[in-house]
């Protein structure tokens, strides 16, 4: 009997001992990694002075060392399937570069085309502030953080901006697409290294200030719908394109140039193991040097440095495999996920901001610049995402338990306001049309009205996803939906909710959106 229940003691202590030693690995990784830090800013310049600004980019490519050899041929990495890696280094482990988006276990086996930190600084004589688009699949926010605590402070920088062109072809720097959903897929030295990257970049770019002046364009046509497909109901595409040309006020050759589109950069799916920035790789390269059928320029590009900014992505917008894209020159129609297709739509989008910019716009020869930025806590109602972050997976950054610190702002530049969404938010809840539908987990009229381009008075609207932030989709409450019966009472479940913060999301983020908007009103 006591050997029974020295046992069972024992048993007992054990136990305790396991649920101290998880407990306690689950609140270190659960802290505050910046205390204290927030962001309450309000720069506001009604007086119009002449601009200057400055452009650059840095590469923040992985070098792919390691290859490895796929014995099952389904483009994920396992051992006990028989895959084997290449170890061209000699160090004895296998050091892969997890490539996020898709899924887990898909080590890159190579570089398409480089991604990047590209930066614009643009000054009025009064503020100063950066913003930076990162080819990648989110940046969080503490990272964020530290990337504006180590530009240097002579820069005179107020502001700092960086969204994520949420491309699902580059290296992980969230941490879920790891070798298996227990490690992370961020690699510590490539995390330090674009975040040097970054930080040269725009110091670069304060280097390169000129005096310039603005050109701002837009293709409202909804010719780009055909581009996207919507995978969730209700069918609302955020069809748009967005775009501000920096001209040199002295000679008129281009600085750069911003485009804003909203599509999720995953035209190339979940079967391609390279290294790639996706379509705006194209955008840009046809935007900065002219579009090509071939080894023929059919279109002259505007030189400088292009920065593609992604915009409305939630719902789901996506160049998905079902749809096809014709190349501008050849008609050619892709509908497989492949690097033509890519470069098709990446062309078409590039013809249609240049097409936009031949037009009549606007030339703002002096302007100004007005900020405003804070900082806000979001609840955290996500089962996976609390024991991702409590195993380490994602760096989520609590300054309260399950209360996560994230970012909003509005910049306005002339006639055009810049609006910083820290997620992928739902175009209905942009541009209208969030539903009640039947099926829905809440018995509620929807919550996020009227649509925020409706208290936008700025004839220009930039809207820039995924900023300061990657808290995942921004979903309508009134179209949440985990439990049966399912939306529209249709047969499955709708994808979006396991990616997101929890249902109280949208209608927070919305209201703190419009805060922000109407303080620069």
């Amino acid at each position: 009997m006591k050997t029974v229940k020295g046992i069972l003691k024992g048993l007992a202590v054990f136990i305790l001992l396991v649920i101290i030693v998880v407990g306690s690995i689950f609140i270190y990784n659960w802290r505050d990694r910046h205390p204290d830090y927030t962001i309450d800013l309000k720069i506001e310049n009604k007086n119009e002075s002449s601009l200057k600004a400055g452009f650059a980019k840095k590469t923040i490519t992985p070098t792919i060392v390691d290859t490895w050899n796929d014995a099952n041929g389904n483009n994920k990495y396992g051992e006990d399937e028989g895959d084997t890696y290449n170890d061209n280094n000699n160090n004895g482990k296998f050091d892969a570069y997890w490539i996020a988006g898709m899924s887990n276990a898909k080590p890159a086996q190579g570089v398409h085309d480089d991604v990047w930190s590209r930066v614009m600084v643009l000054d009025d004589g009064k503020s100063r502030i950066a913003m930076i688009s990162m080819d990648a699949i989110g940046f969080l926010h503490g990272d964020v953080i530290d990337i504006r605590n180590r530009i240097p402070e002579e820069l005179g920088i107020d502001y700092t901006l960086l969204s994520s062109t949420h491309t699902h072809e580059s290296n992980d720097l969230v941490g879920i697409w790891g070798e298996n959903m227990f490690n992370s897929g961020v690699n510590d030295e490539m995390m330090e290294y674009v975040k040097e990257q970054t930080v040269a970049a725009v110091v670069e770019a304060a280097k390169n200030l000129r005096p310039a002046k603005l050109v701002f364009a837009e293709d409202l046509s909804g010719k780009d719908s055909t581009l996207i497909k919507d995978t969730r109901k209700p069918i609302v595409k955020a069809t748009g394109i967005h775009v501000m040309q920096v001209l040199d006020a002295e000679n008129d050759q281009t600085l750069g140039s911003l485009i804003n589109w909203s599509n999720h950069p995953e035209t190339l799916w979940s079967q391609n193991l390279l290294i790639s920035s996706d379509f705006p790789h194209y955008v840009r390269e046809a935007i900065e040097k002219g579009v090509f059928n071939g080894t023929e320029k059919m279109e002259e590009g505007l030189g400088g440095v292009a920065i593609y900014f992604t915009g409305v992505i939630g719902g789901l917008m996506a160049p998905h495999p079902s749809i096809s894209i014709a190349d501008p020159f050849t008609g050619i129609e892709y509908a497989e996920p492949t690097y033509e297709k890519t470069k098709a739509l990446g062309d078409q989008i590039a013809l249609m901001s240049l097409a936009a910019l031949k037009k009549e716009g606007d030339t703002i020869n002096t302007s100004n610049i007005s900020v405003r930025a804070k900082t806000i806590f979001a609840d955290l109602d996500n089962t996976t995402f609390k024991i991702a972050s409590g195993i380490g997976l994602i760096k989520m950054g609590m300054p309260e338990y399950f209360n996560k610190r994230t970012e909003v702002g509005a910049i306005r530049i002339g006639p055009a306001l810049f609006l910083s969404i820290p997620g992928e938010i739902y175009p209905e809840i942009v541009f209208g049309g969030v539903e009640a539908p039947k099926g829905r987990d809440f018995e509620i009229q929807p919550l996020e009205i009227p649509p925020i381009q409706e208290l936008i008075k700025d004839k220009y609207k930039f809207y820039l996803g995924l900023s300061n932030d990657e808290i995942g989709y921004i979903i309508p409450k009134s179209e949440w939906d985990v439990e049966k019966p399912y939306l529209y009472h249709d047969h499955g479940d709708t994808y979006g909710e396991g990616n997101s913060l929890g249902p109280e999301t949208g209608p927070f983020i919305y209201k703190s959106l419009v805060e922000v908007i109407e303080d620069l009103n």
